[in-house]
């Protein structure tokens, strides 16, 4: 890409590129309008395994499925046993089977209904159902339809209902998720200018540099838009849109108007500073976008569209970051001249970049460097000591617990929960195209002697504890046979289901059958999607770690720098993980937050943080590296090139790093635990990545590493001297004190 012809294009129609920009941003704010309303509403599903093809099975054979609608009828007088309770609660469940879309309902009230299905004091009893179709059809038209035709009436002098079922309960996850996401809208754009302005002192600077973070906002929802009229998006990319969005576009946009900045300190005319930034900033801002897109890229190995549509976020927050702090901003700073200029009587951040020995981060190198070893050795102390929690990791299913209490379809759980003995939603079911009566028998027994079994159902009976007690099965022998095709009912308790639900299914699955048989069942969708997800976890960071390490040594051409930044970037990950297992999987920050914990943590979430904050630690790496190599390339100073590069970044480092952790820490306030896991996690890496590891632990290994820290064998020395990153010389005739002054950040 050659930055010497946007810069001059940028610099020489400035009017022109800023009305195209505004014209563009309004195209990208219409699509972005109809963006969250085209997101999907996914299922913890993995495609291919065998609970997705029980599920199907099922469906296809005996026109029923793990239940996906519940609905919890409680007496208002007298019990569920009660006559005219009963009539109510076998109307409501006919209502409910007769209803457009409901492949199949039972409750307690119907034929054979298991007693299972009333509460422990009988007060309250369930009716189950099943309904066809994927996740945006039943949660965004047939729950909505039932509750309005069917539910809503429902209540009357004998009864009160409440709708619930797995799909409800990620209805209820995605509208709050939506609501969060126009609740973090309205404190994040004034907290963020409001710390630009803190920045800058500049209050012209603040807003362009906003205007970049918007830009890329808007530009990522349209591209989601557009994408999801091929793939299924997560309606939860908006969330991640938003605060990338932001984050991304302000970083970005800091770095090239501080480098304008330096342009106009050295001297340079207001057109000649722009290309001067833009040339110099520019090639290490789409050098650090290209490093996070490749480590959010790698989320398309899995083949679950929950964590592929955060790739697709991250790209698209990426490229319209880039295209906004390289096109669009120049051309605004072009226009602004010396009204973003920074005020004379300024000593922050910006001052730092003239004068570094006198700043507070060359002070902090250089004493981290006089005892690098002890230095070094604190700081890792430290990290590990935060991070030691993470080795207590316990990756289990989600549920309605992610939802505050205040909730209806929580509380709806949490009564059953506490007066059921089990829940027959969570059922395990067992699907044969073939078998025979006593195959099925002897199967059943077995599996009744599980330990924490509340019921086992099949063709030939009900069992429990290896004893048949029961002759047909509930809801007679049709309901599990069709010919020689045949399913098994496995009931667990509630204390088995909430000890060990994907233990459970993996006892069930080495059972040994008489015949061929495939597990499925809700448990078992969520142990088969939490098993996808870890069997590929070891590829995902392996292939992070190498796309970030072949990045940083085409910058670089050294091997040391980007193994140092691998290893310091996992320690900084590892205080994130610590931090949520102790304050979510533990429950420690659960009474600041308002969260029930469930001594489980969900693994999709924290491998998405994985790829995030991995990129975004390396975004700031490239930063830093690019200050230091470029003092080190200048000087041959293997140690002052250290406190001068970061005394030159991380003023700007540490200011983009506190608006984009201020950012994610907004989603703290949410009410999905699943995104106050992302807004704390995420903004503690930023912090200790900023702080502790570029401020403590990158000098005092690149200190005690010397020279060493450019090293590389022979061969790739020569690959990168004929491919790899260099700086561009200066144009002819630009003026002597440019040089001398510090480069751009970035």
């Amino acid at each position: 890409m050659r930055f010497d012809v946007i810069g001059r294009s940028v610099s020489r129609f400035p009017k022109s590129v800023v009305a195209a920009s505004v014209a563009v941003f309004i195209v990208f704010a219409a699509l972005a309008v109809t963006a969250i309303e085209s997101l999907s509403l996914n299922r913890y599903d993995a495609p291919g395994s065998e609970s997705v093809a029980a599920r199907e099975l099922l469906a296809e054979r005996f026109k029923t499925s793990s239940p996906n609608i519940a609905v919890l009828v409680e007496a208002k007088q007298g019990d569920v046993d009660d006559a005219d309770v009963a009539v109510a609660g076998a109307g409501l469940t006919e209502q409910i089977a007769a209803f457009d879309g409901v492949g199949d309902a039972w409750s307690y009230w119907s034929p054979d209904g298991p007693a299972s299905l009333a509460s422990n004091d009988r007060d309250s009893a369930l009716i189950l159902a099943w309904a066809a179709g994927d996740a945006d059809h039943v949660r965004g038209e047939l729950l909505p339809e039932l509750e309005a035709e069917v539910i809503a009436g429902a209540d009357d002098a004998a009864i009160a209902v409440h709708l619930g079922g797995s799909d409800e309960v990620f209805r209820a996850v995605a509208e709050q998720a939506r609501t969060d996401f126009l609740r973090a809208e309205l404190i994040i754009l004034p907290l963020v200018i409001g710390l630009l302005w803190l920045v800058y002192r500049r209050l012209s600077a603040a807003l362009v540099t906003m205007a970049v973070g918007l830009f890329s906002v808007a530009g990522s929802l349209a591209i989601l838009r557009i994408v999801s009229e091929f793939t299924d998006i997560s309606t939860f990319a908006s969330n991640i849109a938003l605060v990338m969005g932001i984050g991304l576009g302000v970083d970005y946009g800091l770095f090239m108007t501080y480098r304008f900045r330096e342009e106009l300190a050295a001297g340079r005319e207001v057109a000649d500073a722009v290309r001067a930034a833009v040339r110099a900033a520019g090639r290490t801002i789409v050098f650090s976008g290209a490093t996070v897109a490749a480590a959010l890229a790698v989320l398309f190995v899995f083949p679950f569209p929950f964590l592929s549509s955060f790739a697709y976020a991250g790209i698209a927050v990426v490229v319209t970051a880039v295209i906004g702090s390289t096109v669009l901003l120049p051309a605004a700073l072009r226009l602004l001249g010396h009204r973003v200029a920074r005020p004379e009587r300024t000593t922050s951040a910006g001052t730092a970049a003239a004068a570094p020995e006198q700043g507070f981060w060359y002070r902090t190198a250089t004493r981290v460097m006089r005892r690098p070893a002890l230095a070094g050795g604190l700081g890792l102390v430290v990290l590990l000591a935060l991070g030691a929690p993470a080795l207590a990791t316990n990756f289990g299913p989600p549920d309605d617990r992610i939802l505050r209490a205040t909730q209806p379809v929580r509380a709806m759980y949490d009564t059953i929960r506490s007066d059921f003995a089990a829940e027959d939603a969570d059922s395990v079911y067992i699907v044969t195209e073939s078998a025979t009566d006593a195959a099925i028998a002897e199967y059943a027994e077995s599996a009744s002697l599980l330990g924490g079994i509340q019921r086992v159902d099949a063709a030939t009976g009900a069992y429990v504890d290896g004893e048949r007690i029961g002759d047909p099965g509930p809801f007679g022998v049709d309901r599990f046979r069709d010919g020689d095709a045949a399913w098994i009912s496995v009931l667990p308790t509630t204390e088995r289901l909430a000890a060990d639900p994907i233990d459970l299914v993996s006892d069930i699955r080495a059972l040994d059958a008489p015949f061929d048989a495939i597990v499925g069942g809700y448990p078992a969708e969520l142990a088969d999607y939490r098993a996808g997800v870890l069997e590929r976890f070891p590829l995902v960071a392996g292939l992070i770690l190498l796309v970030t390490f072949v990045m940083l040594f085409i910058m670089t051409g050294s091997v040391v720098a980007p193994l140092k930044a691998s290893i310091l970037n996992l320690l900084s990950l590892s205080v994130m993980f610590g931090v949520l297992v102790w304050g979510f999987q533990e429950g420690g920050l659960s009474g600041i937050l308002g969260f029930a914990p469930t001594g489980t943590i969900e693994p999709s979430i924290p491998l998405l943080m994985f790829c995030i904050a991995y990129g975004l630690s390396m975004d700031y790496e490239v930063f830093l590296l690019a200050r230091i190599k470029e003092d080190y390339d200048r000087t041959g100073d293997v140690v002052a090139s250290v406190s001068r590069g970061i005394a030159r970044s991380a003023p700007l480092v540490s200011a983009a790093a506190l608006i984009l952790a201020i950012s994610f820490a907004v989603y703290a306030t949410s009410e999905v635990t699943f995104l106050q896991q992302l807004g704390i996690g995420m903004a503690l890496a930023i912090v200790v990545d900023a702080t502790i590891i570029r401020g403590v632990l990158v000098p005092a290994f690149m200190r005690l590493a010397g020279r060493a820290n450019w090293w590389a064998p022979p061969f790739l020395r020569r690959f990168h001297d004929r491919f790899g990153w260099r700086d561009e010389p200066e144009h002819a005739g630009t003026p002597a004190p440019a040089r001398a002054t510090a480069e751009a950040m970035g």
